[in-house]
């Protein structure tokens, strides 16, 4: 969790960033052939250099970003768990425990769609 610790630190809110904390662990854990890293000033994973998923931080909510692709693929599941998304990205609630099996999905999702891929972001 080294990667992250000047991000954590910068979180205000300590319940917030005992949840970040708690989800980036658990990304690192879960999938552990991704490589973490701070861009953009926010949290990431990738995968042979392609971004696989970020995070960032607001007010009522950690915002989870795999990229129009994912969300795309994913509008459904996300509107069912009454999560609130954008074309970029999922909007996970302060106040609602969070889905840690969309987030599994996500990333499954984007580790198996951009195995091929050469570049940062999807062309």
């Amino acid at each position: 969790m080294d990667e992250f610790s000047s991000y954590l630190a910068s979180i205000d809110n300590p319940d917030h960033r005992e949840r970040v904390t708690e989800v980036l662990t658990w990304v690192q854990e879960t999938f552990p052939q991704l490589q973490p890293k701070v861009a953009w000033n926010q949290p990431m994973f990738t995968d042979h250099d392609t971004y696989i998923i970020g995070f960032s931080v607001a007010k009522q909510h950690m915002a989870v970003a795999p990229e129009a692709a994912g969300i795309q693929h994913f509008t459904e599941v996300i509107k069912e768990a009454g999560h609130s998304h954008t074309n970029q990205l999922v909007r996970f609630r302060w106040d609602k425990p969070f889905d840690f099996e969309l987030l599994k999905q996500m990333i499954a999702f984007n580790i198996e769609d951009k195995a091929d891929c050469t570049t940062f972001w999807r062309k």
